[in-house]
């Protein structure tokens, strides 16, 4: 008897330390579990990076003691139930979606999944061939967009537990074993470090099953390494990436940042960021300047955190959040001289494409948002759309939960609610001492994936900070004004502080 009331006592005290962030929503007809384990990459082993990803996708994408990964699919595709897993630097996110109608039928799944684990060699195989195959071939040829972010994260974080994708390196993925896929989910996905959240029409009995479930995880506390910040550049460090039938030249550049949203100056530096670049947004400076004007590429733009998914997401998704940040711009891929010249005639001389020139553009249009500030006029009108929009982060109920969630990493309560209050009461001055503290393009980092004809050419015009004039058809030039021909001259010979550049086979990258 007294054994028993010991044991009851342990378990009640397991269940009050769990932390449960709910929001319910009783005429909704779907409930979204959100299981947030405090591990990411970063609690990879040296060596073995990419194990984290490993042991999240085993769970998704494997079985259960019961029922095998196939059996799963067959039996949840006529509930249309979603679940899935996202690994970042330092969180692992596992996301399940029903119809409250299948709740009770899918969720013996979910907590098979996430508790009791399959972990057979047959679904490890399938697993780790996969993500073999995206550091060794995906990254480097399904978009040279994605390449140089993830390839500006490598030397911004170089030699800490930040550098490597979520998903490791070549060598390191290679020596991943089924042993170690458990032992780390023993080590670092415990009841200890997760964080439950839930969302829908659900009932309290259900949360409390819930929460009874999941103190079954391991009983480890796991030894949570900390987050390391990015490295300060000198000057301006540039690697350029050669890889054969590049489709142009992308640009990702980037500098630390001191603050993350848990910061009084985030809100001032959000609309500082919003006129200069929104993602995907067009009245963005960067965007009107090359985009707009210029016809030079897709879309330009700027971001104060890290954006997951930027070439398939409108809007910023939740559950990436970091306690090391960085400012950084994004110039989607300019032309190269090789596709200009065999496009016309007339610039059949140039030795470079445009990358230079839109390297320059950008980072001018930072330095005279810092030089000048935003005007009253742009800050009211960026302040008004920001209110409006931050409201579209959270349309589903499964971004709402995840933005809650976020939250509380970054030891708030609402993020959303709480940025509108603090960005009603801004004013533009608080924005122009945000951009004067925290922004500088004197040290940057700057990863650029060209084609291996255009790589010396531009390592050299870089070095060298020599002039690069834009680069247009007749028709074109012909039909711009003279205030951006002008302009254009003004830009091609700006200076960059430019101290180190180097040139990386494409092939030597993430091993």
């Amino acid at each position: 008897m007294m054994k028993a009331f010991i044991l009851t006592i342990v378990l009640t005290a397991v269940l009050c330390a769990q932390e449960v962030v709910e929001l319910k929503q009783p005429n909704s007809n779907k409930v979204v579990i959100k299981l947030m384990f405090r591990n990411g990459s970063i609690s990879d082993p040296k060596g073995k990076e990419g194990l984290t990803y490993a042991t999240a996708t085993m769970i998704t994408q494997g079985g259960t003691k019961a029922m095998t990964y196939s059996e799963i699919k067959d039996k949840t595709y006529p509930w249309a139930a979603a679940y899935g897993s996202h690994v970042d630097k330092e969180v692992t996110i596992f996301t399940f979606a029903v119809h409250v109608d299948f709740l009770d039928q899918f969720y013996p799944i979910i907590k098979g999944l996430i508790v009791t684990p399959s972990f057979a060699e047959n679904d490890f195989k399938r697993v780790m061939k996969n993500q073999q195959n995206y550091v060794d071939q995906v990254i480097r040829a399904s978009s040279d967009e994605e390449y140089s972010k993830k390839s500006l994260e490598d030397l911004l974080f170089r030699g800490t537990r930040y550098q490597s994708m979520v998903q490791g390196k070549s060598e390191s993925v290679k020596g991943i074993t089924l042993d170690d896929v458990k032992q780390h989910y023993a080590a670092m996905f415990t009841r200890h470090n997760v964080t439950i959240g839930i969302a829908g029409k659900y009932s309290p009995a259900f949360l409390k099953q819930l929460k009874a479930d999941l103190a079954a995880l391991s009983g480890v506390k796991p030894a949570l390494p900390a987050a390391e910040p990015p490295s300060m550049p000198n000057g301006m460090d540039v690697e350029i990436i050669a890889k054969d039938g590049a489709f142009g030249s992308a640009i990702f550049a980037g500098t630390p940042l001191a603050i993350t949203r848990s910061s009084i100056d985030f809100a001032a530096l959000m609309v500082a960021n919003s006129y200069l670049g929104e993602h995907r947004k067009s009245y963005g400076q960067l965007y009107q300047k090359l985009r707009e004007i210029r016809s030079m590429n897709y879309g330009d733009y700027s971001y104060i955190e890290w954006y997951n998914g930027g070439g398939e997401n409108m809007l910023p998704p939740s559950g990436v959040p970091r306690t090391s940040n960085y400012f950084s711009l994004w110039i989607r891929p300019v032309q190269i001289a090789k596709q200009l010249k065999q496009q016309y005639k007339e610039l059949s001389d140039i030795r470079i494409g445009h990358a230079h020139f839109a390297l320059r553009m950008a980072v001018r249009e930072v330095d005279l948002l810092i030089k000048n500030g935003i005007s009253e006029k742009d800050f009211d009108a960026t302040r008004t759309f920001l209110r409006s929009y931050m409201k579209l982060y959270v349309a589903s109920p499964a971004e709402q939960l995840g933005y809650l969630m976020d939250s509380r990493f970054y030891g708030r309560k609402d993020y959303i609610k709480e940025m509108d209050a603090q960005l009603a009461a801004l004013t533009a001055a608080d924005v122009n001492n945000a951009i004067k503290k925290y922004w500088r393009t004197d040290t940057m980092f700057v990863t650029i994936v060209t084609d291996r004809s255009e790589a010396e050419g531009l390592a050299k015009s870089l070095k060298e900070n020599t002039p690069s004039p834009m680069s247009y058809s007749n028709v074109v030039k012909a039909g711009l004004p003279k205030s951006v021909l002008d302009e254009d001259d003004i830009v091609a010979a700006y200076k960059l502080n430019v101290k180190n550049v180097r040139i990386v086979d494409s092939k030597e990258t993430f091993k």
